[in-house]
């Protein structure tokens, strides 16, 4: 870990002077961003259109497959012969499911995430890096996801029709749950987290804690660079499992301004409980896709569910069919999560300037993600495909409120 800080380099143009234009600034900012380095991001930003389209066909094709080579009913009736009871047969019917799922997406996986990640020289992964973070996250996976779909198939079961409601509150005290364990126990495998040193820069990281009343008591860092060159950080957690961390890239890199810039946001999304307005929100989505499966799966199965061997909405095999309905349903929603995450964004990126009053390093930040992010979509696109505000969106927004608080004389 490096203890040379970098100092924040603010363009000519930008710069608080008598006169000062925002709309100047803000360009002067995006200048500094170089065509050839914008051309490349736009090509990464935009073809994760494509992505995310091509990985809502293949997951369908994949459902397809287990259920047309029945392959999806013989591991239930053998998952049922081992075991009497229900759930847990179907825990061990979801164990198998999601291995056998996730070997057949790993060479689409290996593609969006190993592949075009070295092309666009977004990853620091080496193939063995690669493959052994996605081993644990398929042994994640496979611990609480079978638990999760064990306990929705429980719920359909034992309240038959009304299984929406209850399989959608299932799934609200599960991303609770996700939320609180996260940080402690699933995060450290992945990362190695370790304390920030004693100095001027945790001096501040707490002393923002402090002012808005974030009960953190120390500062994490971890080495996020053995995997990706991208900058990031964090303050999640409840229930006494918060913490405060940020990357070695972000840490390294980047100046204090940014830093305390992007600490700042981040602790907005905790005060501002984000983590469980989004826990509220996509449970909401997902609930809506509960309704469609519910709606759409049984018409699927008059037709086809005698050819795949499926008996009903309540037996297991028929989960592949019931996963592509909600991967269906979920990709045509995106505008909306995005809409949901982006107004959370903006939200963030507005209490961070007021906490840490930092425009110039907010700006900077913005450019440094620019790297693989599109800077200046059109107000359209931006509203469909973003998650996050536009790096253009951000410098306006922070040279906005540089015009309105200007600094103050020594």
């Amino acid at each position: 870990m490096s203890s040379d800080r970098p100092t924040l380099n603010v363009p000519s143009g930008a710069e608080w002077k008598p006169g000062f234009d925002q709309a100047s600034a803000t360009d002067a900012w995006i200048a500094t961003v170089p065509a050839s380095d914008r051309a490349k991001s736009d090509a990464y930003f935009e073809g994760g259109y494509w992505i995310e389209f091509g990985g809502t066909v293949i997951a369908v094709l994949v459902a397809w497959l287990l259920l047309a080579s029945r392959a999806s009913a013989r591991w239930r009736d053998w998952s049922e012969a081992k075991f009497r009871r229900p759930f847990a047969a179907t825990l061990l019917y979801a164990a198998g499911f999601m291995l056998a799922w996730a070997l057949l997406m790993l060479p689409w996986d290996f593609y969006t995430g190993y592949i075009r990640e070295h092309r666009f020289g977004m990853s620091n992964h080496d193939l063995a890096g690669f493959l052994g973070d996605w081993g644990k996250e398929l042994g994640v996976s496979l611990v609480l996801g079978s638990l999760a779909i064990a306990g929705i198939y429980a719920v359909v079961r034992r309240v038959g029709r009304r299984w929406v409601a209850w399989a959608t509150g299932v799934t609200a005290a599960f991303l609770v749950v996700m939320i609180v364990i996260s940080p402690v126990f699933i995060r450290p495998l992945f990362n190695d987290y370790h304390p920030l040193a004693a100095g001027p820069l945790r001096d501040r990281i707490l002393a923002l804690a402090a002012e808005n009343r974030i009960p953190a008591k120390d500062v994490y860092w971890f080495d996020a660079s053995r995997q990706t060159k991208r900058v990031s950080a964090n303050v999640s957690g409840l229930f006494g499992t918060m913490r405060i961390s940020l990357n070695d890239n972000l840490l390294n890199g980047a100046s204090e301004p940014e830093i305390a810039a992007v600490m700042a946001h981040e602790m907005g999304h905790y005060v501002l409980d984000h983590g469980l307005k989004h826990v509220l929100s996509f449970t909401l989505v997902i609930g809506f896709g509960f309704w469609i499966v519910d709606r759409s799966f049984g018409a699927i199965r008059r037709r086809y569910g005698v050819r795949w061997g499926v008996r009903g909405l309540n037996d297991t095999a028929g989960l592949p069919l019931a996963l592509a309905i909600l991967t269906v349903v979920l990709y045509v929603l995106t505008p909306v999560t995005n809409s949901i995450i982006r107004v959370a964004e903006n939200d963030a990126d507005a209490f961070g300037l007021e906490a840490a009053r930092e425009p110039q390093g907010f700006a900077a930040v913005a450019m440094r993600i620019s790297n693989y992010r599109k800077i200046a979509p059109s107000t359209l696109e931006e509203m469909v495909f973003f998650d996050h505000p536009s790096g253009r969106t951000r410098v306006e927004r922070s040279m906005r409120w540089l015009a309105t608080h200007p600094p103050k004389a020594p």
